[in-house]
């Protein structure tokens, strides 16, 4: 494919970015309605459309510079309320609610590949910007899904992993959590996140784009 500029890189990482951080908030939201808890729908947010779940910094501005730089993408959606105790069976359904993340893009993954395959019969002035988008589209989802089951709370990973253990273990598990963004510094800027990450991301990516050839 050729090669894009710095704008229109932007252009078409727009959409794939902007999918991969709101829709999983989306997915969560319905998840947590359908265990019992209503607060995302009085709120507005029991939706897929991305306008509900936008955070301006989070969502927009630090993954553009992220995409502009050439990096890894940091971005996050606007904070969705949860009411855990409203929920039938409160830890399971904080699992299952914290699992729809990594699902969300999964599914968003697959949906990309599906897109650069579809290329082939687009037109010719879109085919390349439909395979890019698709390509950013791919890799950003595993990056974040990965991303999103490290065992650390409150990522989906860390929660999920806090539902499985015994209450008291649990219990002390959950004490990680104030030092959690320090850690994950930390293991980011040793190098050791990404040499554990990387080879799993790209046999992730391999096997997903393969799914378009």
């Amino acid at each position: 494919m050729q090669e894009l500029s710095l704008i229109q890189t932007l252009a078409v990482s727009i959409l794939p970015v902007l999918f991969a951080i709101t829709m999983p908030a989306g997915a969560q939201a319905f998840m947590a309605d359908r265990l019992g808890d209503r607060t995302a729908y009085m709120t507005g947010r029991r939706t897929f459309s991305p306008f509900a779940h936008i955070d301006p910094i989070g969502s927009i501005v630090l993954p553009m510079i992220g995409v502009a730089m050439g990096g890894f993408i940091i971005g996050w959606p606007k904070s969705l309320q949860l009411n855990p105790g409203a929920m039938r069976k409160p830890r399971t359904a904080l699992a299952k609610v914290a699992m729809v993340t990594p699902l969300a893009n999964l599914v968003m993954a697959l949906l990309w590949a599906g897109a650069i395959a579809a290329s082939a019969y687009a037109p010719d002035y879109f085919r390349a910007p439909l395979q890019w988008m698709g390509l950013i589209g791919v890799k950003v989802n595993v990056a974040l899904m990965i991303f999103t089951l490290i065992p650390l709370p409150p990522l989906p990973g860390g929660v999920i992993l806090q539902s499985l253990l015994p209450a008291r273990a649990a219990w002390q598990f959950s004490k990680i959590e104030p030092y959690s963004f320090w850690i994950l510094l930390l293991l980011m800027f040793s190098g050791v996140l990404g040499g554990l990450l990387m080879p799993l991301l790209k046999l992730v990516n391999l096997l997903i784009l393969s799914l378009a050839l």
